[in-house]
């Protein structure tokens, strides 16, 4: 039930459990994401990530969170090329919800958390996000937040051995 989601910012204590959705996705999420190292599905990779993630925080380039549902880390949703100087204000939106807790309402409501995040907190004024062209589950969470597709990215990403198109999303905050 999506009224139990939250977001925090991320810890380092959270790694174990990350690498423990990511081994266990790593099939289902093949389709969106690039290839990983193997390292990124243990601990120890996990925690050497969220140290340069959080690294980015004290920077003030990056807001690295997780999902939570009833205090459990089920995702992250992460805003990433913060750019606060005042004639751009602006950052992207990425975000994922393990498969155990799919399609309950989490990924829809963290993404308006972290919008509510965006605009309170980091000052922005404008959210991006991207998506696969087939991402659709994707590309709903981020209508329903009030997201519009504006273009498309042309050989945006490597993914399973080709370079793939990216839709992408963008939402002035604070509308």
């Amino acid at each position: 039930m999506r009224s139990s989601t939250r977001i925090r910012l991320i810890e380092p204590a959270d790694a174990a459990l990350i690498a423990v959705h990511r081994v266990r996705d790593f099939e289902a999420f093949r389709p969106w994401e690039p290839a990983r190292p193997a390292d990124f599905f243990t601990p120890e990779g996990q925690s050497e990530r969220i140290d340069r993630l959080l690294a980015g925080y004290r920077a003030g380039t990056v807001w690295p969170g997780v999902v939570l549902a009833d205090d459990q880390v089920i995702g992250e949703v992460t805003v990433q090329g913060i750019l606060p100087q005042p004639h751009l204000r602006r950052g992207s939106l990425g975000y994922w919800i393990a498969s155990i807790a799919q399609n309950q309402g989490h990924a829809g409501h963290a993404v308006g958390l972290a919008l509510r995040l965006m605009t309170d907190e980091l000052g922005l004024h404008r959210a991006e996000a991207s998506t696969s062209l087939e991402n659709l589950p994707s590309q709903r969470v981020l209508h329903r937040n009030g997201f519009s597709p504006y273009g498309v990215a042309h050989s945006s990403f490597f993914l399973n051995g080709s370079w793939r198109d990216a839709l992408l999303w963008e939402r002035v905050l604070g509308d």
